[in-house]
């Protein structure tokens, strides 16, 4: 699906501009974006149900709400299929779900194909005990959780980010945030668990909590002020609009390429080695990360995308150069190129995942 300049101008926006609750969020998408809020709507339904959309929600910072890692699989070549489609079929707490090859086979870590994204909620196990319960499930050899000690960038932004120049980033290095884990009363995690689902076509209007307010037997305006608090707090991410970016590469999105990067910087150089990384407007994610020993060390992590592999490395050298002009040794690196992914937000609910247990463990 083609996508208008009307439509760019609001993608540009509403991937990922609107941080924190707002209980109007596409009035707050038309203010920013300049285009009336009746056609943000318009537009918007029409590319949902064309597909160029894939879903539009209000994101948490499950990093607060849960204990969380990346997780990287050793799994037998010819268990990579069933493995990939068992985790997207049967375990709603593994996110992202990902294939990827390392660009250079000998590399620390390059036997590890099979990448995931996984959230437990807090008090309920460990991330580890979760991993040996999946391991026997897919059949994997070995497994590396890797727990985010700060976090400098998190974003999607394709379209905003189609244009950018290798080496292009912020003024200044952004602040590392580290995880906190608040503690909710049942009803700030029903309007959590409630805020996180998906939008519905029909919920694509001016004022899309009501309905959800409702159910929960609240007014929309008691919804609204627990939201604003749970937001202060720190449970709250962003209001996003997820592109279906590998039907859209190219043209306009410019991402039909995606590079997972791993540095090694020397002990007490990981904060600032992060942000300096972080800075650059390339990256959609960006972590100090620990557990690294089998890939060679590598504390810093963060994802780009661009319309191809060569537009991928390009930013990467930019980052490269921008670390060793700042007194930042790089002590190894890799790059792990995304070859099949199955993107979607983990379950958190407590009673889920208690449900969950009872049927795989």
């Amino acid at each position: 699906m083609e996508l208008s300049d009307i439509d760019l101008r609001i993608l540009a926006v509403a991937e990922d501009r609107l941080t924190g609750f707002h209980a109007h969020p596409f009035d707050e998408i038309a203010a920013r974006c300049g285009v009336p809020a009746d056609v943000v709507l318009e537009r918007m339904r029409a590319l949902l149900t064309g597909g160029a959309i894939r879903r539009i929600r209000q994101t948490l910072l499950t990093t607060a709400l849960a204990e969380g890692a990346l997780v990287a699989w050793k799994v037998p070549t010819e268990l990579e299929e069933s493995a990939y489609i068992w985790l997207c079929e049967h375990d709603p707490f593994t996110g992202h779900v990902v294939l990827r090859s390392c660009d250079t086979p000998t590399s620390p870590g390059a036997d590890y194909r099979l990448w995931t994204t996984l959230k437990v909620p807090t008090g309920y196990g460990t991330v580890h005990e979760h991993c040996r319960t999946l391991a026997a499930h897919i059949g994997a050899t070995d497994f590396v959780p890797l727990p985010v000690v700060g976090m400098f960038a998190l974003g999607v932004g394709h379209v905003r980010r189609a244009k950018l120049q290798p080496g292009d980033k912020l003024a200044e290095p952004p602040r590392m945030q580290r995880p906190a884990h608040p503690v909710l009363t049942e009803r700030e995690w029903q309007v959590l668990l409630t805020l996180k689902e998906s939008l519905q076509l029909h919920e694509l209007t001016r004022s899309p909590w009501v309905a959800r307010a409702q159910a929960l037997g609240m007014s929309h305006e008691q919804f609204c002020t627990i939201a604003t608090a749970l937001d202060e707090r720190g449970a709250i991410g962003r209001f996003a609009t997820f592109l279906d970016h590998t039907r859209n590469s190219g043209k306009h999105s410019g991402t039909g390429a995606a590079g997972l990067f791993h540095w090694t910087v020397p002990p007490g150089m990981e904060e600032q080695a992060g942000a300096e990384c972080g800075r650059h407007l390339c990256m959609t994610h960006c972590y100090w990360r620990s557990g690294g020993a089998p890939f060679g060390g590598a504390q810093i992590m963060g994802v780009t995308h661009a319309t191809t592999r060569d537009g991928v490395r390009a930013h990467k050298a930019a980052i490269d150069s921008h670390l060793a002009a700042c007194g930042i040794p790089v002590l190894h690196t890799a790059t792990f190129w995304s070859e099949r992914a199955e993107i979607r937000p983990s379950e958190i609910s407590p009673l889920a995942y208690q449900s969950w247990c009872e049927q795989y463990r």
